[in-house]
């Protein structure tokens, strides 16, 4: 009887847990497990496991081979070196003769360049007349023209902008982490001024596109929608517990044009509304 009871009360455990872990509140919490931060020795945890290697009687088909180094590497620049003799050393240890190039070998190695900051000064001529400095009553002035910046009075160039939001958007990688990145590089620029960056010219040069997009949607005929809840951390008035939502919206394949964007709504309760 005793043992019949410890296992009711391990099944209603078990019961209970699984509830829990199904229907109870669930937050960003740190795992134990997570620690170990395996992530960062993936290759030796991949190079332990006792797998043994398979013997050629095993393997029973044959593998095709999907391209080979030169097929590869034919797109990127060659940059070639050269390891030659001197002309004093072109000369035959045994006899003394003049030696000749019978051969040569070559290998091949990939070379990463990392990416180079730079500054960009512009520098803008100003012109005045001498003349009419002196005998009129006003001095005309010519400048030459230059492009605008970007972000006034800020140091941002297109190409500086482009490389935070890919590495953001495309790669993932977060904006302090940027900040780290480029104070290794020796370039002091904190993660407040990247994002003050990509919310200015976001506003300033992408929101036309936006726009164009969202009046592209609306006059499609048919429409797909998807939604995605997500969990914004440190918002004025939620707990972190609260649901935000964000949709994709898309044309269908067998519309003419396709076009896509995305809404981003911080709210509790999910508005649905019709697209005409």
């Amino acid at each position: 009887m005793k043992t019949l009871e410890l296992k009711v009360q391990w099944y209603e455990e078990q019961f209970r847990l699984a509830q829990q872990k199904r229907f109870g509140v669930s937050s960003e919490k740190t795992d134990d497990n997570q620690l170990t931060l395996q992530l960062f020795n993936e290759a030796e945890i991949s190079s332990a496991v006792l797998l043994a290697e398979p013997t050629m009687e095993t393997i029973n088909y044959t593998r095709k081979k999907i391209g080979g180094r030169a097929e590869k590497l034919k797109d990127l620049p060659v940059e070639t070196i050269h390891y030659d003799l001197s002309d004093a050393e072109k000369v035959c240890l045994a006899c003394n003769h003049e030696l000749h190039e019978m051969s040569h070998q070559t290998r091949q190695e990939l070379k990463v360049v990392p990416a180079q900051v730079k500054v960009v000064e512009h520098v803008q001529h100003i012109y005045s007349c001498r003349h009419c400095e002196k005998h009129a009553i006003t001095t005309p002035i010519v400048k030459a023209k230059m492009p605008n910046p970007v972000i006034p009075k800020g140091l941002a160039s297109p190409s500086a902008i482009a490389f935070v939001m890919t590495q953001k958007f495309a790669d993932g990688l977060p904006l302090y982490r940027q900040e780290k990145q480029l104070e290794r590089m020796g370039i002091p620029l904190n993660r407040q001024t990247l994002s003050n960056w990509m919310i200015s010219s976001t506003t300033r040069w992408l929101r036309p596109f936006y726009d164009l997009l969202h009046r592209q949607l609306l006059q499609e005929e048919l429409l797909h929608a998807d939604e995605t809840s997500l969990q914004v951390l440190d918002e004025p008035g939620k707990i972190a517990q609260s649901k935000s939502y964000m949709w994709l919206y898309r044309t269908s394949s067998v519309t003419k044009n396709r076009w896509s964007f995305s809404i981003t709504e911080r709210t509790d309760r999910v508005k649905i509304r019709r697209i005409s």
